[in-house]
């Protein structure tokens, strides 16, 4: 579970520097836009087939 969080944390920071960079993200919407992006990376993988070990073969 440790993994999923800290790919979900890092996948958001990714995204939001990006939106920064480009001017698309301000301070004063950074928190509502954090949150809308975590809760979406988040939920992706919560729907997301878990792999089996077929998977791997």
């Amino acid at each position: 579970m440790k993994d999923e969080r800290e790919l979900v944390l890092k996948a958001t920071k990714e995204i939001v520097v990006k939106f920064i960079e480009v001017g698309r993200l301000s301070v004063s919407s950074f928190a509502e836009t954090w949150q809308h992006i975590y809760s979406t990376i988040q939920g992706s993988l919560e729907k997301a087939p878990k792999p089996t070990n077929d998977d791997h073969q």
